[in-house]
């Protein structure tokens, strides 16, 4: 008779094709967004032919660094688990955002503009809640990073939360001048808050802050790890964070948007700071 067990001990185990993909595949993303970073960088400095007031370069980067990231967390998350967190940002997202065009609540009054159809495909500015996607899951990636010595205690998540809220508002500080007076992608309304900046009202960051915790709320769930293994601190949200901040920079610098600039430096390198302290700690 037979012995089954032993005889599957003496049967070499096949690798699974699988194992190793994962990684593979984001460092082909990460890849082709450094290099789309790279040209839609140059081209605020010198346009290129072909290139010049384009709207499609700064569409396929959007596109691009929402894959990175998302294949970034697919190294550590399952990849259903990717998938539904950024269909409930997007979902959220998308309503939050077409309550506020016709009602002026959380942002104020505001406006899209053409050009921001012409980035991915339209008529509803899909843009707008990539922009949610990466904004949300970079913000808490660095946000993990900065809070990583706290990891243990009950209240991370909260922290996280909370961290994260405001990394996405700082986010969109950067945002907002290179996305109205760069690109022209939106524009608000005058309105009685009496304080804006860069003609943006500030309910609008209050907007991005509450919409934020709301999303949060809800993703959380499908962004914890269950496994219940120490891994190694993951750098690549910091890495994609301070590539789109040079670039809103950047564009605050070609326009003379002095004090944008200044404020997007200083909060790269406080962040970033804050992250590596977090990550060695």
């Amino acid at each position: 008779m037979i012995d089954r067990d032993s005889v599957l001990k003496k049967v070499p185990l096949r690798a699974n094709p699988l194992v190793g993909f994962a990684p593979k595949l984001h460092h082909f993303f990460f890849g082709l967004f450094l290099v789309q970073f790279a040209l839609v960088w140059l081209n605020l400095w010198m346009p290129f032919p072909g290139f010049g007031d384009a709207r499609w370069p700064n569409g396929v980067l959007l596109a691009l660094t929402a894959t990175t990231v998302l294949s970034s967390l697919t190294r550590q998350l399952p990849t259903q688990n990717v998938l539904l967190a950024s269909v409930i940002i997007m979902l959220i997202a998308g309503a939050i955002q077409t309550f506020g065009a016709k009602t002026s609540i959380p942002f104020g009054p505001f406006l899209y503009l053409p050009e921001i159809r012409q980035l991915l495909f339209g008529p509803l500015p899909w843009t707008v809640l990539i922009i949610w996607l990466v904004a949300v899951l970079t913000a808490r990636g660095v946000g993990r990073l900065i809070l990583r010595p706290w990891r243990k205690a009950r209240s991370y998540g909260f922290r996280l939360m909370g961290l994260t809220a405001g990394l996405v508002v700082v986010f969109d500080l950067g945002l907002e001048p290179f996305a109205t007076h760069v690109h022209h992608f939106w524009l608000s309304n005058p309105t009685h808050a009496g304080l804006y900046w860069y003609g943006t009202p500030w309910v609008n960051f209050l907007g991005w802050a509450g919409g934020s915790l709301l999303i949060l709320a809800f993703a959380t769930p499908s962004l914890i790890n269950k496994k219940p293994v120490k891994q190694p601190p993951d750098f690549y949200p910091l890495i994609v964070w301070l590539p789109v901040n040079v670039l809103f920079a950047t564009g605050a610098l070609t326009h003379q948007l002095w004090v944008a600039v200044a404020f997007v430096v200083a909060q790269c390198i406080i962040v970033t700071i804050l992250a590596l302290r977090g990550a060695t700690w």
